[in-house]
């Protein structure tokens, strides 16, 4: 037998197994089945566990991978399997066995209590400091079902319940043609966690697939226009993304070393296409582990990534498919080795802009330079540098 399922798992008498996780580092970091030891696939067929007697159970995300791992250790004489599914089908299992008010109950509490700092008052004043909602708003939550995007909606649930003046929020789902499995997450999560979605359904994954040419961007650009347009037709004048303060930082420096400009994520926007609508991001000023660190808690469990480019255990696993904003977030990583706070001082430059020592910038589409009026206006001794 070279493939045991979930409930077949959980029968197993605990210590007569060892599982092992062959995802990508990345992937792990979204959350694991505990007691999991992580190993990559190269390693694990390199070097197998010594024989102790323990049936290796492997597993990856969907299940494919780890199939073919386990048919060669077979072939070696291993006693090794796969976990048919992978790790969505465990999450699945996970996901069904959780009892939603009990689970809801618990994650309310936890940001009302433990994370009431590093969440839920970080999010009130990024609401407060930059105005982003106002009385009588209707703003639209969207959801991609992951872990920032669920934050997000029980915050604002809190917010509803505790806000001094009357708005109104609609959960949005937009399915750009999820696989089956990943849309039964999305909805299952959902349910437990009694957020009322409202689900659209696009075909954008198929539209973008065969783009040579950034079909990231081209995708992420045609689900912000339907978004837009769905929530207008809800009545919403306002819509809401789960982007979180590292997202911000990672901007910043992208920017800088690719795009060669300083520009940084702000914390809302006017739509240039949709008249009277705004953009918000209420996670502004939310840090990314702290995220982490209330899923975890509460052993929650979401998609990282559902669209067609990532859905396959060896896309996955590619390196040469890593994007820039992974590569910004290792050198913040190595950074903050040597320098802790490095992270808010990337935030303050963007803030502490001194014109008097730029080059030269750009407002409302006008370019400006130093030079301009240079010779009729002596700069300030400060600056003379």
């Amino acid at each position: 037998m070279t493939e045991i399922s979930v409930e077949e798992l959980e029968e197993l008498e605990p210590g007569s197994y060892r599982l092992i996780d062959i995802r990508s580092d990345r992937d792990v970091s979204y959350g694991k089945i505990p007691s999991a030891d992580v190993m990559t696939a190269d390693s694990l067929r390199d070097m197998p566990p010594g024989d102790d007697g323990r049936k290796l159970i492997i597993y990856c995300a969907h299940g494919q991978q780890s199939l073919d791992v386990a048919e060669e250790l077979c072939d070696r004489g291993y006693d090794a399997c796969s976990l048919k599914g992978g790790y969505l089908a465990w999450l699945m299992c996970r996901l069904q066995k959780q009892q939603a008010d009990e689970l809801c109950g618990r994650v309310e509490t936890s940001l009302r209590g433990k994370f009431r700092k590093p969440l839920w008052s970080r999010f009130t004043r990024t609401i407060r400091e930059y105005e982003l909602v106002k009385e009588g708003d209707r703003v639209a939550v969207c959801i991609s079902g992951g872990k920032d995007s669920m934050l997000m909606a029980k915050l604002f649930q809190e917010l509803q319940r505790h806000s001094k003046f009357p708005f109104e929020v609609k959960y949005l789902v937009m399915d750009p043609g999820y696989s089956p499995a990943n849309r039964r997450v999305i909805e299952d999560n959902a349910r437990k966690l009694q957020i009322p979605v409202n689900i659209f359904e696009s075909d954008i994954f198929d539209s973008v697939y065969h783009v040579d040419k950034s079909p990231c961007y081209l995708c992420a650009r045609m689900r912000r226009g339907h978004l837009y347009n769905y929530a207008r037709e809800l009545g919403c004048n306002k819509i809401a993304l789960g982007h979180h303060f590292d997202d911000v930082i990672e901007t910043i420096l992208m920017g800088m070393l690719y795009g060669a400009q300083v520009q940084t994520m702000m914390p809302k926007l006017h739509s240039t296409n949709f008249d009277g609508m705004e953009l918000i991001r209420p996670l502004y000023l939310i840090r990314e582990d702290d995220i982490k660190a209330w899923r975890d808690y509460n052993d929650l469990h979401f998609i990282q990534c559902a669209c067609k480019f990532t859905d396959t255990c060896t896309s996955c696993n590619n390196e040469e498919t890593r994007s820039k904003r992974v590569e910004v977030k290792e050198l913040i990583k190595q950074l903050k080795k040597t320098n802790p706070e490095v992270e808010m001082h990337i935030f303050r430059s963007v803030e502490n802009v001194n014109l008097n020592t730029v080059i030269a910038y750009k407002q409302d589409g006008v370019r400006h330079h130093f030079l301009d009026g240079y010779d009729g206006k002596r700069p300030a001794p400060d600056t003379e540098r």
